[in-house]
């Protein structure tokens, strides 16, 4: 018998019975939980889950939020379902250093990242050829402080029109406007070449040379107007030695960017990060 998957994700205040009136529901429909995950933040009140099941070819997103509501009325939940069939659309900005946006089209090509890359857009010129082998659109779209806000608005429109999930910032070196932060809330991925909070700001990796740091790192937030203060999603370090130089550990850095970069976008369209205040709950 064929079968379709859904991940079904929920947040609201902590009281008995949310699991149970949760799950009943599902087993009225015939589904079958492959994978649940459940955090209780006692400092907030606030539950999360995350429940991944399986239910009947003829089971579709729409049935399954109709027999929730009940349990979502009665908790006032916030819930998001994301249907299996379907493959989330992102926009990967990028300016001159193209590894991280390398990684995730690789990552994508092969199966490993569940997307569809839908437009490209750099402030440089560098990632054109790249878009045209991967069949991708480019976007080269210059920013200046006077064209800036009309930059900002041609994004919005893209991300209409493609009807885009999600914008990766993939070392793509302007900050993004508070009121664009605001719009794209929770749908935009950075990714900070330093282990924040730590080297925030211009030449990290020099910052740490000069501290004689032995551990360097990369973070991967959501953007917000707080510049790289974003709830952080990701975080890997990469152990380095005295006798590195600044560009050593720019390589060492480079690298270690990719990955988290990618394992924070895998998680984000799996359903398995939710936002928690400044903060963010990850169901690994």
């Amino acid at each position: 018998m064929s079968t379709r998957s859904f991940v079904l994700t929920l947040s609201c205040d902590d009281k008995p019975g949310i699991v149970a009136a949760v799950t009943t529901e599902l087993a009225s429909l015939g589904a079958n939980i492959a994978e649940s995950n459940q955090f209780w933040d006692r400092q907030t009140g606030r539950f999360f889950m995350r429940i991944a099941f399986t239910a009947g070819e003829d089971v579709s997103r729409e049935t399954v939020e109709r027999s929730l509501k009940p349990a979502v009325d009665r908790f006032d939940m916030r819930i998001n379902i994301l249907d299996g069939d379907y493959r989330p659309k992102i926009i990967i900005m990028v300016s001159r250093f193209d590894h991280a946006m390398l990684h995730l089209l690789y990552q994508i090509r092969v199966g490993w990242l569940n997307a569809e890359v839908v437009a490209i857009v750099s402030n440089h010129e560098g990632s054109r050829r790249t878009a045209e082998i991967e069949g991708i659109p480019f976007h080269h779209w210059p920013v200046t402080k006077a064209n800036k806000a009309e930059q900002e608005e041609k994004l919005l429109a893209l991300v209409k029109e493609t009807g885009t999930d999600l914008v990766v910032l993939a070392r793509y070196m302007q900050v993004l406007s508070d009121t664009l932060s605001k719009r794209l809330y929770g749908k935009v991925i950075n990714i900070h070449h330093s282990f924040l909070p730590s080297f925030k700001g211009a030449r990290p990796y020099h910052q740490a040379h000069e501290r004689g740091i032995k551990l360097i790192g990369a973070t991967a937030h959501y953007v917000t107007p707080d510049l790289d203060e974003g709830p952080i999603i990701e975080q890997e370090t990469g152990r380095v030695t005295h006798a590195m130089g600044p560009e050593d550990l720019v390589a060492t850095g480079r690298d270690i960017e990719s990955r988290v970069l990618a394992a924070a976008v895998k998680m984000h369209l799996e359903g398995r990060v939710m936002l928690n205040g400044h903060k963010t709950v990850v169901f690994s």
